[in-house]
């Protein structure tokens, strides 16, 4: 067959349209509220987009575009989709929206390879919700510019006399429609300038809720601060409350800690309900263990809070109300118990709260609640070095709940450190499936093959986890470190800066950055990079074997014996092993490198370097 030549039968290959369709779009977030633009940008593709490949990104585009989720079926599914609101327990992390702008940059990308060019011109781009900025920066970077062309255009006058005549006739028209995307943005922004403030204080409930459902969180924000402004606890107690905890809980999510807290005291201030009470103090309290800041967190004033939480939860006079609320609240305690260092109290505490469910909850009754605990569970066994019983939980969880990816990643953890590679990996290439695309199963799979000694399959791993987010500052790290170990110092020292940049006290990339400085001969500044690396880590193995190989090789043999000896604390490694009886024998201590040598042979039979220099 030629070069070029299809074989008989096959169709043709797709034409790509030479000139690019242009398609103008509105971002401004007060029509449709998140997405307003990706909604827009999903209606103009889907008519030609293939079947199969919106079933491959139905999470995505229903999320983005939830008015058009007639037209796209949802193929995959977690458990926490069929359930009601009060069962919706988990709160997405607020990267969830960083996936689904990768899953939508992916169908993009298909889509256009086989249709043609497009160009979409993006209105009054600064008045965008940020899930709409983030997916335009996503789609400038994952999308190749050949195939897509994205302007953006800001408003010529001031945001507060924009065509507000047009405005409110848009959203009349759209009220009308009962569409989603009006009941999120331009019925909410109608109503509030309305004079029927509990009018106002419906719509916003209602979009609130579906956001805080969705994890876009800066919308919840947004929403519910002005809608706390027209609503009041002695109006109507219930939807107050509902808004403040909605509102509290973005926040934190958003990591502005102190202003979820001051909402969680006002509802101390203005509440008389056992049921709010128990819940700010439990709330409180995780805010306090869970400070993003290390050294803000607080867990003895957390454990008096979430003490507080069981103290109201336990009084409460209906058993299934009680099950659940006395359940969550022992659950918050066994975290700050794990952050005080008591993991087998935590256990205990979770154990608890697995029993209130099964004796007192409905069958079937709150099942993400149950799930959650099992996972907990998982975790302290891990702890408490019980991996067969973590398995076993990581198991049930997984078999009542396959759509979930995360729990996939942490069974796939926990087969990884049992040394089940092949399963490990399986669980990781099921989490990239069943949801839409996040770094952390690329970056698992690629420590696993890089154990394997495959490491341009690490590094293509690695490469794609910071495709999906540049930020990913683990991933960074290790890259790194490989293309360190592959000679590639320029590209290495990129990630070291870029990485340092996001979190300069990341031992990792101190030291990544130091055999860097280390292979392009800056002594001085490697050793300053591995000491600070091990000031901020003091048993990282990997900062006291490459400090140890710097001092073999500035001639401070004795100095690289004591650095590689601290770094086989972590356990014998036979180039570890190795790399010390060269060093012992550079110091004249032949018989302690004949024995190091001894048991590397044993570790590693096939390795001829050792065999070699046992012979020299």
């Amino acid at each position: 067959m030629s070069r070029g030549q299809q074989p008989q039968g096959d169709p043709p290959p797709p034409t790509v349209a030479t000139v690019a369709t242009v398609d103008t779009v509105d971002a401004d977030r007060r029509l449709r509220g998140p997405y307003t633009a990706g909604s827009a940008i999903v209606s103009a593709l889907l008519p030609t987009a293939r079947p199969e490949l919106v079933s491959r990104y139905d999470i995505e585009l229903r999320a983005v575009a939830p008015d058009l989720r007639d037209r796209i079926p949802a193929r995959r599914r977690s458990v926490a989709a069929s359930l009601p609101a009060a069962e919706r327990i988990l709160v997405h992390a607020p990267r969830r929206t960083l996936r689904l702008a990768n899953g939508l940059a992916e169908f993009v990308r298909e889509h256009l390879s086989e249709t043609g060019a497009r160009t979409f011109v993006v209105e009054n781009a600064d008045l965008a919700d940020p899930t709409d900025l983030e997916l335009l920066t996503v789609l400038r970077r994952r999308v190749p510019g050949k195939l897509l062309t994205v302007l953006t255009r800001e408003r010529a006058v001031p945001e507060e006399s924009l065509d507000a005549e047009r405005h409110d006739a848009l959203a009349d028209e759209l009220e009308r429609e009962g569409t989603l995307g009006a009941r999120l943005g331009a019925i909410p922004y109608h109503r509030e300038r309305g004079g029927d403030p509990s009018k106002a204080v419906e719509a916003f409930l209602f979009a609130v809720q579906w956001c805080l459902d969705e994890g876009y969180h800066d919308a919840v924000v947004d929403l519910g601060e002005r809608a706390l402004r027209l609503a009041h606890p002695d109006d109507d107690p219930a939807t107050w409350w509902r808004l403040l905890h909605s509102t509290a809980t973005a926040l934190a999510a958003l990591g502005r800690e102190d202003d979820s807290e001051a909402l969680f005291d006002l509802a101390r201030r203005e509440s008389l309900s056992p049921v709010v009470h128990a819940s700010a103090a439990y709330a409180t309290g995780m805010l306090k263990v869970r400070r993003r800041d290390p050294a803000r967190r607080d867990p003895d004033a957390a454990l008096a809070l979430v003490n507080q939480a069981i103290a109201i939860s336990s009084l409460l006079p209906d058993p299934r109300e009680r099950a659940f609320k006395l359940g969550f609240d022992l659950n918050g305690r066994a975290l700050v118990e794990v952050r005080r260092g008591r993991p087998a109290k935590a256990l205990e505490l979770v154990q608890e709260a697995v029993a209130l469910a099964d004796r007192d909850l409905l069958p079937g009754e709150h099942p993400i609640h149950r799930l959650v605990l099992l996972a907990n569970r998982a975790q302290l066994a891990v702890m408490l070095g019980r991996p067969a019983d973590a398995l076993g939980d990581l198991n049930a969880v997984i078999a009542a709940d396959p759509g979930y990816p995360d729990y996939y990643i942490d069974r796939g953890n926990l087969l990884h450190r049992l040394g089940r590679m092949d399963e490990a990996v399986a669980d990781y290439e099921t989490a990239m499936r069943v949801g839409p695309p996040f770094p952390e199963p690329y970056y698992n799979r690629a420590e696993i093959r890089f154990s394997a000694g495959d490491h341009r399959g690490s590094l293509a791993d690695l490469n794609h986890a910071l495709e999906l987010d540049p930020e990913f500052v683990d991933g960074l790290a290790n890259r790194a470190g490989l293309l360190a170990a592959l000679g590639e110092y320029t590209a290495a020292r990129a990630d070291t800066e870029t990485g340092l940049a996001i979190d300069p006290a990341n031992p990792y990339l101190l030291c990544a950055l130091g055999q860097v400085e280390t292979a392009e001969g800056r002594y001085d500044r490697a050793r300053t990079a591995f000491d600070r690396a091990l000031e901020l880590a003091p048993s990282l193995a990997a900062a006291w074997a490459n400090r140890g190989l710097l001092a073999f090789e500035t001639g401070d043999p004795e100095g690289a014996v004591a650095d590689f000896t601290r770094a086989l604390d972590a356990g014998d490694d036979p180039a570890l092993l190795f790399n010390r009886a060269m060093a012992l024998r550079a110091a004249g201590r032949d018989q302690e490198a004949r024995a190091d040598l001894t048991r590397a042979l044993e570790l590693a039979p096939d390795d001829e370097d050792i065999r070699r220099e046992l012979k020299s």
